[in-house]
């Protein structure tokens, strides 16, 4: 037949037009229009936090000699040593802040759903009250008995911890309660209890390892809180780094600069091993819930 068909006007117009409930595909160049905004945004994004760190490599470099301003600080033993007590002083942090959030988050969520929003407002309080305010109030709270802590170098540095603890609760509470959010934990607490687990088993052995990520970006927070807080470890007289940074600041030009940027990268080298050692070869369990 060499006819043409004569189709009716609303099938014409269905042909020749897109139906109004499905979105219409970006053409090659929406794409890369796209492509070229991403890729902007990104450099601008590097840039932001790139440029400053390379201003500072710049005015360390302008010392005489050039290299004179790190050589001093890396033969300086006070800088090691007061990045050694930094790091530690932020693994027992992260320590006690993991032992007392998860089993807190995962019995919340498991148990008393109502308390979450009195505890969320709670792991928030660090947000309203100034380090300034914190250090004082456990200044005048341990400085006399029953608990004079502010007497010792030990007792100050369970202040230090607790103060680094309370600073650090709105970034590692949510990212455990984020990482329980993924997870179905009351299907994976009654199979554990059905196997004859305890509550101790069940943290241990199931809860934790499915929380290896989450735990990991909050304790990346709080290493970072606990190496540049410097207010806190001021007025309680500690040995930080934050405090030895600002001390020799006021009597020197380049080495300041050139402290902070190996800070900088001794503190990213840190995590980075963290996330290795963290991430490991280990076995992940998981129930995911239903969708």
């Amino acid at each position: 037949m060499t006819g043409s068909i004569n189709r009716p006007p609303q099938m014409l117009e269905a042909l020749t037009h897109h139906p109004p409930g499905r979105p219409r595909r970006p053409g090659p160049r929406g794409l890369q229009r796209k492509t070229l905004a991403s890729w902007l945004f990104l450099l601008l994004g590097i840039a932001y936090f790139a440029l400053p760190l390379v201003g500072t490599l710049i005015f360390s470099l302008r010392a005489k000699p050039m290299l004179s301003a790190w050589t001093d600080m890396i033969n300086d033993p006070q800088v090691w040593s007061t990045l050694g007590y930094s790091f530690a002083i932020g693994v027992v942090t992260i320590t006690v802040s993991i032992v007392l959030l998860v089993p807190t988050a995962f019995w919340v969520r498991l148990r008393l759903p109502r308390l979450r929003p009195v505890v969320e407002f709670v792991t928030l309080l660090p947000f309203v009250v100034p380090p300034i305010v914190l250090v004082f109030g456990l200044i005048t709270t341990f400085s006399q008995p029953p608990l004079p802590l502010t007497g010792t170098n030990f007792g100050s540095d369970v202040l230090l911890v607790c103060a680094y603890v309370i600073l650090s609760l709105p970034y590692m509470y949510r990212a455990v309660d984020a990482g329980l959010r993924t997870i179905d934990i009351q299907t994976l607490t009654e199979a554990c209890q059905s196997l004859g687990a305890g509550w101790a088993t069940i943290l241990w052995r199931v809860i934790l390892p499915n929380l290896r990520v989450s735990i990991l970006s909050g304790a990346f927070l709080t290493l970072a809180i606990v190496v540049g807080e410097f207010t806190i470890a001021n007025f309680l007289a500690r040995p930080m780094f934050a405090t030895y940074l600002q001390q020799i600041s006021g009597n020197l030009a380049y080495q300041p600069a050139a402290v902070a940027l190996m800070s900088f990268g001794i503190t990213w080298g840190a995590m980075g091993v963290i996330a290795l050692v963290g991430r490991g070869n280990q076995g992940r369990i998981e129930i995911g819930g239903a969708h």
